[in-house]
């Protein structure tokens, strides 16, 4: 299994995803398929609420009707996914499974996707992606935790600080 694993989002009856979420890790670990489905994943996340002046911590579902795996899919792994009950579906066209982009799996907040990046203070780069994009500057600050740097870029004149994202930017 060289290919590195891959989100995928499947659709649920709703109200049914965290039955769909074990009976999935259930069902991969009888089968000895915990190599190919990873993980399974219903995004949450807590929601205070006032109600006759008592505050109440409720936890929401983020994608209600729609359950996340990290897998290799292989016909087996489809298959046990596909079948478990309350499943209706890969999202994708005609149920083919269709892996999400490194930026949505970030955006969804599902996994932190982290970049490596040979750079540090001092450095040039080259801005890649984004508003600033073909700009040049240095490398003032990296910020690993947030894989955020701030960049020096030389505008109307003088020196301004941007804050870029590891992937808006190349090394020199």
């Amino acid at each position: 299994m060289s290919e590195q694993a891959k989100w995928y989002v499947v659709h649920t009856y709703s109200g049914h995803e965290n039955k769909v979420k074990i009976n999935i890790e259930k069902m991969a670990e009888n089968r000895g398929m915990e190599d190919l489905i990873l993980e399974v994943a219903v995004p949450t996340e807590e929601k205070i609420e006032i109600k006759n002046g008592k505050k109440k911590t409720k936890e929401v579902k983020l994608y209600p009707g729609y359950v996340l795996l990290k897998m290799h899919v292989t016909d087996e792994s489809w298959y046990l996914v596909r079948n478990t009950r309350g499943v209706t579906g890969f999202v994708g066209p005609s149920s083919k499974p269709i892996p999400l982009t490194d930026r949505e799996v970030k955006n969804m907040g599902v996994e932190q996707v982290s970049h490596e990046i040979d750079i540090k203070i001092g450095d040039s780069i080259r801005v890649v992606s984004g508003p600033f994009e073909s700009f040049m500057g240095s490398i003032e600050h990296i910020n690993m935790e947030k894989q955020t740097i701030r960049v020096l870029i030389s505008m109307f004149g003088r020196e301004t600080p941007v804050e870029l994202e590891f992937h808006q930017v190349q090394a020199l």
